[in-house]
This record gives C-alpha cells, structure tokens and sequence, in this order.
C-alpha cells in the first residue's frame, strides 16, 4: 500500500522530522509512506482565497491519477484511529493509493475540497501543522497496527 502525504509548508522543526521518521521507520515495506512538502504560496498582501488557491493548484498538480484525495479539514468529518485502519483495509484489498492532504495557514481551498474523496478532521481543535505532521504519522502507524493485531494499539 502507498500512502502519501502531501502537506502545504516546508523547513520543518527537526522534532518534526524525527517524530515522522521514527513512525515511517516502524511500518513494514509493504506500506509505503511518502512524505511531500509543497511551498506555500508567498504573502504578498493577496486574499486567503487566492493564496489559497495557489496552494491548491500546487497540490493538484503532486496529484497521481487514480489516487484516493482524502483532505485533513477542521469542519470534516471527525474521524477515529478505526476508521483509519478501516479505510486502509479497504484501500489495501482494493489496490488504490492514497493522498493525505494537509493543507497551507489559511487552509485548503473549497474547490479542492469538493474534490477530495473523503475530508478528515482529528478533531474540533487548531493544531499548528508541525504538530499535525507528527499526529498524522502516529495514527498511520497506529491504523496498521490495528489492522495487523499489533499490540502497540492496546485501545
């Protein structure tokens, strides 16, 4: 299975990349995890709307066809570690790939939302992107554990 992560922001804080690394490091080969850093739209005194998307046109563009969108969104549907590791058994025994999105500071444009297959919230709080990376990859690795009765998901 190829999961990959496309996420709106680069030079991350080296705890970032160490909690993504330490995840990515304890899946099997068989789950490929991918992450892909997309710049930001520069500031330059244009709307959220427009930077926006930018953005959007940029990570449509890291898009591969056939790969299942699934947008990470504060207003979408809040999600469970289950329902996680219920998608990626589905996309497992149905062959598809996968495209997390994480989108840019202001968010991820409206077009590109109505595109995404699935739009996934981690809850109803803010959380700096940074913080996002790491949760994200925590409850990839979490997911396969449950469907690989792993005990490091003990819930």
């Amino acid at each position: 299975m190829r999961i990959r992560v496309l996420a709106v922001g680069t030079k991350m804080p080296a705890w970032v990349n160490q909690g993504i690394a330490e995840y990515a490091k304890r899946l099997p080969r068989e789950y490929q995890l991918q992450w892909v850093e997309i710049p930001p739209a520069k500031r330059q005194g244009e709307s959220a709307a427009q930077l926006m998307a930018k953005e959007a046109e940029s990570l449509r563009k890291q898009l591969r066809l056939g790969e299942q969108c699934i947008v990470l969104d504060v207003a979408g549907s809040i999600i469970s570690t289950e329902d996680i590791a219920a998608t990626f058994a589905t996309c497992q025994m149905e062959g598809d790939e996968l495209a997390i999105v994480i989108g840019g500071p202001d968010g991820v444009a409206p077009d590109l939302l109505s595109e995404a297959s699935k739009r996934w919230s981690l809850g109803r709080v803010t959380l700096p992107h940074p913080l996002v990376r790491v949760v994200l990859a925590e409850q990839i690795y979490r997911a396969w554990s449950i469907n690989a009765n792993h005990p490091y998901h003990r819930g």
